[in-house]
């Protein structure tokens, strides 16, 4: 039995607004460009892009969930990141746009670091916050010697002769 092989996804017909995340290719209007945008959900037990904010230009444009993301943007520079619910980054990349071309970015949440990955796979990443993980294997690295060391220093001079 052989298969037809696999067709790519037509682009949806209709108006397409500028900064909005589609989940399907899409056609930008005259002069933009298109920001194709994958996004894993990350080793957490709430994923990452249900919790964090997507932005380009400093401007929030929702992404539901992970997926990949198509989204129409006017070309030139931008600065494209994601931030956690407070506004502080968790990963930041430039990257510039070509009126009508489509750029390819992959944000990849990790165990340990947090990246940005360009359609090459070459790491685009401006600044990547390390893990939720990582952060707290550092924390209790340092309050936990920090704690049993003052248990330790209370339990010795409390038993003075």
């Amino acid at each position: 039995m052989s298969y037809l092989p696999a067709q790519p996804y037509p682009p949806m017909p209709g108006v397409v607004s500028p900064l909005v995340a589609y989940p399907h290719p899409i056609v930008p209007p005259p002069g933009y460009a298109v920001l194709v945008v994958s996004v894993n959900r990350g080793p957490y037990l709430v994923p990452v892009p249900t919790t964090s904010r997507f932005k380009i230009d400093r401007q929030s444009v929702p992404i539901p969930g992970e997926g990949t993301w198509h989204i129409a943007v006017p070309p030139g520079p931008h600065d494209v990141r994601y931030t956690d619910f407070l506004g502080v980054p968790i990963v930041t990349t430039s990257v510039m746009l070509q009126p009508g071309a489509a750029q390819h970015l992959s944000f990849r949440f990790g165990g340990w670091r947090n990246r940005v990955h360009d359609g090459y796979g070459t790491d685009v990443t401006r600044f990547g916050l390390w893990s939720n993980y990582s952060i707290m294997l550092v924390s209790l690295a340092v309050i936990v010697p920090l704690c049993c060391g003052g248990l330790a220093a209370i339990g010795v001079f409390s038993t003075s002769p």
